[in-house]
């Protein structure tokens, strides 16, 4: 007998059900354009900003048969939410770049353009400096938030009451959620302590700020806890949720790009507010997003209340295996999959999976994917020979692509 995405989610997620594939993927959107010129279907490419901005769409789910977990987006409280709800510029598709929970959104405008580059404020009020015709990363210019009076202005776009924070009909949106969860893992953004702050504040400056103003900083923080606190209480008072989404990005390659002893000082008793929230309605399922090496943070972010990391990046130096034998059931673990290998070929995809995703997969509590989106130098031909793979692995059926 077949069971739901949701039962098939929660049941991997509480180390029921060894052996079982949850998949899915996200997609750079010249990707997507390499392999409708590669022969994929051409239903394949974004037709909305929010597509672009989300990494995919419905037909690609279906195609690959994913699984699906559903994020409440429709209410402002992440990166998700951020990037499907930004404004744009019209006749330019470059609003990928929102990442946070500001409600209302900056209106974007335009600083400067030649025929390849435009500097552009977002929805966030970054200047950014981008290719036109290319989803590559940007070069920030500059931040909104320079000192305290800046601060202070900024912080009114932090407002959890604030109408353009919620779906105008909410309880037509409860009904549409609870309905849709039945079947489908119901994901709600419950923000972060660092990622957020860092997009406000700008990298090297925000690393000053801790030692330099560490008082702001506590504001800061405390201005997100408050804006997730009251979001989680209103969400789960209507809405069955069965997971809860931090997004950090607080780690490179070689570690956390701020010291365990900060993490633990500034963010841990936040994370604790909120996780000791979460388990209150039920929600025992809490994930966090952080590129680079995490290795230092896990023990913290699991005695704070995390037990779902992804994507655990390899070029980044993070070994699933190893954590797996290390923490066994208390970590569940995303991700893992190199996409360096997938632009190889099939020999090393095979060794890239048959290296990691049997004994993953028999241990639970595991959601393989790529670690980050897929890039352009993966064709398609070798994308469909990896999620074949993962099926066989797996004891499912092959697609026929």
């Amino acid at each position: 007998m077949s069971i739901s995405s949701r039962e098939r989610f929660l049941g991997i997620c509480r180390f029921e059900r060894p052996r079982d594939l949850f998949t899915f993927d996200m997609f750079w959107p010249e990707t997507l354009e390499n392999w409708v010129k590669q022969g994929a279907p051409k239903q394949m490419l974004p037709s909305t900003l929010s597509e672009v901005a989300l990494g995919g769409n419905r037909f690609i789910h279906d195609y690959f048969q994913f699984d699906h977990c559903h994020s409440l987006t429709q209410v402002i409280s992440g990166i998700g939410a951020a990037r499907a709800n930004q404004p744009s510029i019209p006749g330019y598709g470059i609003t990928r770049w929102q990442r946070t929970p500001v409600a209302p959104s900056y209106k974007p405008r335009i600083v400067a353009e030649d025929e390849r580059i435009v500097t552009y404020t977002n929805g966030d009020g970054q200047i950014l400096r981008i290719f036109k015709y290319s989803t590559r990363m940007p070069t920030f210019l500059d931040w909104p938030i320079k000192d305290r009076a800046t601060w202070k202005e900024y912080k009114k776009r932090l407002d959890p009451s604030t109408p353009e924070r919620w779906p105008a009909d909410w309880n037509a949106y409860v009904r549409e959620m609870n309905k849709l969860g039945e079947e489908t893992p119901i994901a709600l953004e419950v923000g972060g302590f660092y990622g957020y702050l860092r997009e406000w504040v700008g990298t090297e400056r925000i690393l000053y700020m801790f030692y330099d103003d560490p008082g702001l900083i506590e504001g800061m923080m405390e201005q997100m806890l408050y804006l997730e606190t009251e979001v989680i209480k209103r969400v789960v008072k209507d809405i069955r949720v069965d997971q809860a989404t931090f997004w950090e990005d607080m780690c490179y390659k070689a570690g956390p790009l701020i010291s365990p002893t900060m993490v633990r000082k500034f963010m841990m008793p936040r994370y604790k507010k909120i996780t000791d929230l979460l388990h209150s309605h039920g929600v025992d399922v809490v994930f966090l997003d952080s590129d680079g090496n995490v290795e230092q943070l896990i023990p913290l972010w699991l005695e704070a209340g995390i037990n779902y990391i992804w994507p655990f990046e390899v070029a980044a130096g993070n070994d699933a295996v190893a954590m797996r034998k290390k923490y066994g059931k208390d970590l569940i673990i995303g991700g893992t999959i190199d996409k360096r290998a997938l632009a190889k070929g099939k020999e090393a995809i095979r060794e890239e999976v048959m290296s990691k995703v049997p004994f993953l997969l028999e241990q639970g509590g595991y959601f393989p994917s790529v670690d980050h989106l897929v890039p352009p130098d993966v064709t398609f031909e070798n994308y469909c020979y990896y999620i074949n793979l993962m099926r066989d692995v797996a004891g499912l059926e092959k697609l026929s692509f």
